[in-house]
């Protein structure tokens, strides 16, 4: 979720540079709710809505490919149509990892006497001096022409950071840069060009470094309650070490708490059920 929350992040804060490269031409847009257009979103986090007087842009970021993916463009473009008939749209999926599956080159969703058309781009294909040419573009660049020289290529991105005069602006593509490069680079290399503290002042390198470390967190809290549950109870079957590595970290710490009147696996399977049971309305 890190790599499409980011191109989600960079669509909708360097919108000018987003859809200049995607439209061919500089465009004013605001972003366009899901819950505008009535139905829930098929999948949110991926997905980016920008809306004009007259335009649609639809934009999907993937690392990989899904076979749900056409299904969705179409979806959404008659989702659109039902709220804003009189309205153009485009739409493209930009795929940001190499791949060899077929399903990075499809563009239409076909069924019985429906054909819905979608526009596709394999960021390895382009030429990683494409995005050196706004800010919000400098991200992708490492993620260009899969047989360049990517190392290179971040020490240039890292050149042009620090040509930003905005200091906000420089933190996001920072941020940006080395969240998305960790797709086809070492962190280590990434750490050893771009500098942390500069990319530490933006809210998604905030974001996702705190929800990195809520993972962590909540892993070393599982493996705590587990030990301990094992000393009281007994070894805990894998049904139910499943259900425990499901818990969010409140509740796992709350189970920590509860696990010290436990006097067999019974007192376990209650507690699971208890907070397992539906809320009366």
């Amino acid at each position: 979720m890190a790599f499409d929350n980011t191109c989600k992040f960079l669509a909708e804060t360097f919108t000018d540079d987003i859809t200049a490269w995607l439209l061919g031409h500089s465009v004013a847009l605001t972003r366009l709710e899901t819950k505008e257009l009535s139905l829930e979103p098929i999948r949110p986090d991926a997905l980016v809505l920008l809306q004009s007087k007259s335009l649609i842009l639809h934009i999907e970021f993937q690392v990989d490919p899904k076979e749900s993916i056409p299904f969705r463009m179409a979806d959404y473009r008659l989702r659109c149509f039902r709220k804003y008939p009189d309205k153009a749209m485009r739409q493209v999926v930009v795929y940001l990892r190499y791949s060899e599956n077929p399903l990075v080159k499809q563009t239409t969703f076909e069924l019985e006497s429906l054909r819905h058309s979608f526009e596709v781009i394999r960021i390895w294909e382009q030429p990683a001096s494409l995005f050196l040419q706004s800010e919000g573009l400098l991200p992708f660049a490492v993620l260009a022409e899969r047989w360049g020289n990517r190392p290179a290529v971040l020490q240039t991105v890292a050149e042009h950071i620090k040509a930003i005069p905005n200091e906000e602006r420089q933190s996001h593509v920072a941020a940006s840069t080395a969240i998305l490069a960790g797709l086809v680079l070492k962190r280590d290399l990434i750490r050893s060009v771009l500098r942390e503290d500069i990319m530490r002042e933006s809210v998604i390198f905030q974001e996702i470094d705190s929800a990195a470390e809520e993972r962590g967190l909540r892993k070393g809290e599982i493996n705590m309650v587990l030990k301990q549950l094992n000393y009281r109870v007994g070894l805990v079957e894998p049904s139910l070490q499943a259900q425990i590595e499901t818990l969010n970290l409140s509740k796992i710490e709350e189970l920590g708490k509860a696990l010290l009147d436990f006097s067999d696996i019974a007192d376990l399977v209650a507690w699971l059920q208890r907070i397992n049971k539906p809320q009366r309305q």
